[in-house]
């Protein structure tokens, strides 16, 4: 079981950190096309809102799964740990806190992925929403 140890801090953080990027990613892009999106060249709000929320439902994927990820992490160390336990038997506390710290250290990544990516999901559906407002004002009534 020691290569869940690598399992734990390359494959799980990796994986997080990847989802973080992704995140990033998707959030510069969506927000440089809010800022150069021309309202007025839509014909209907339908259209203008599949526009302005493509791609936000990764945000929203990420966001609410990285915790989840990160407590797999969790589990996963826990189990190192007390599989290492059981099998040297008595064991020295700093080999028991470096364990846990490890699980720790996952769930601490996952949270640091997951608020973020909330947070730029709520603000650029909210920039969506009023970009869509916008396009309800200028053409004087909502068209379906």
């Amino acid at each position: 079981m020691d290569w869940l140890q690598g399992a734990i801090d390359y494959g799980v953080i990796g994986f997080l950190t990847l989802m973080s990027i992704i995140a990033i990613a998707i959030a510069v892009e969506r927000r440089l096309f809010y800022t150069s999106v021309k309202i007025d060249g839509f014909k209907d709000k339908k259209s203008l809102e599949l526009e302005l929320t493509k791609k936000l439902h990764i945000i929203a994927t990420i966001g609410s799964n990285a915790p989840y990820i990160g407590l797999l992490g969790t589990v996963l160390g826990i189990m190192l740990t007390f599989h290492t336990m059981g099998r040297d038997g008595l064991m020295d506390t700093c080999r028991i806190m470096s364990g846990l710290a490890l699980a720790l250290k996952a769930t601490a990544v996952g949270l640091v992925v997951a608020i973020p990516s909330v947070a730029l999901y709520n603000f650029l559906l909210r920039k969506a929403k009023v970009l869509m407002m916008e396009w309800e004002i200028s053409n004087g009534r909502e068209r379906i």
